[in-house]
């Protein structure tokens, strides 16, 4: 089963920029693009495990603060010719708020 939980105020996340949100088991990395799409992946690089929510956000994409790996935040890919993926939640917009798909 599934939920929707509030996590945050969209404008708490700076354009470009991410905030974290932690679960009791996980923490996941809150993007927000230039144009206020918002994603959400696993805040761990899948590299080396550096915090991809202190990475570089440019187009749809993070750049791993430790060693530039390139992570899409559409689907959790490293960019070639690194390989690997980190976990994605669904993310909504609601009245101003952030919401997230968390798995129960």
């Amino acid at each position: 089963m599934s939920n929707w939980v509030k996590v945050l105020l969209l404008e708490d996340i700076p354009k470009l920029g991410a905030r974290v949100v932690r679960t009791k088991d996980k923490e996941i990395g809150v993007f927000r693009l230039a144009d206020d799409q918002v994603y959400a992946i696993n805040n761990q690089c899948p590299h080396k495990g550096g915090p991809l929510s202190q990475g570089i956000v440019y187009g749809d994409k993070v750049a791993c603060p430790l060693h530039s790996w390139k992570i899409s935040l559409v689907d959790g890919k490293a960019e070639e010719p690194d390989v690997g993926e980190t976990a994605c939640f669904k993310t909504k917009v609601e009245d101003g708020f952030v919401y997230l798909e968390l798995k129960e």
